[in-house]
């Protein structure tokens, strides 16, 4: 897939609807720079992104991964078939925030449990001690997660999770 290709086509496209950059970004809700990243071809749009654009635009979806005019339409069941992946690829993402969402929930109340003991003066007190030990493991051990989760690494860690359950 040439990006570069693909981002000049949806310069073009955006062009000739006589829209600015900014205009379309408001449109399908992300930033003027990443429109701009997509039309320099250093960023791709996702998937959902790329199907309310064909919308917009009127071309179909597998011209804009061409990056080029088709003469001829998408065929209804390739269309389809990807609007599934896309709603997939979204519920998938979903679930990953949500996940994500409620990690970052169990490391604040950690913290706010730590806080409280420590603000108190209990910390040196035999259960309480233990209980603010445990709510500033969770909440850092959270914040390490957080990290990984929105890292670039977070997908070659999943890569390597898949490989290791396929393999037993």
């Amino acid at each position: 897939m040439d990006q570069i290709k693909i981002g000049r086509y949806l310069q073009e496209l955006r062009k000739e609807k006589g829209l600015t950059q900014e205009q379309l970004a408001d449109k399908v809700c992300v930033a003027r720079r990443t429109v701009s990243r997509w039309e320099t071809g250093s960023n791709l749009p996702d998937l959902d992104i790329l199907i309310e654009l064909s919308d917009l635009y009127g071309v179909g979806l597998r011209e804009l991964l061409d990056g080029e005019r088709k003469s001829e339409d998408m065929n209804k069941e390739m269309e389809e078939t990807v609007l599934k992946v896309a709603e997939y690829s979204n519920e998938e993402k979903s679930r990953f925030l949500r996940r994500l969402h409620y990690m970052f929930i169990a490391g604040f109340i950690g913290f706010v449990l730590f806080a409280v003991i420590s603000i108190m003066g209990l910390e040196n007190t035999s259960p309480y001690e233990a209980i603010g030990s445990f709510g500033l493991g969770v909440a850092f051990g959270m914040v390490i997660i957080g990290m990984i989760f929105t890292s670039r690494y977070a997908g070659k860690i999943r890569e390597f999770k898949m490989r290791l359950l396929h393999r037993q």
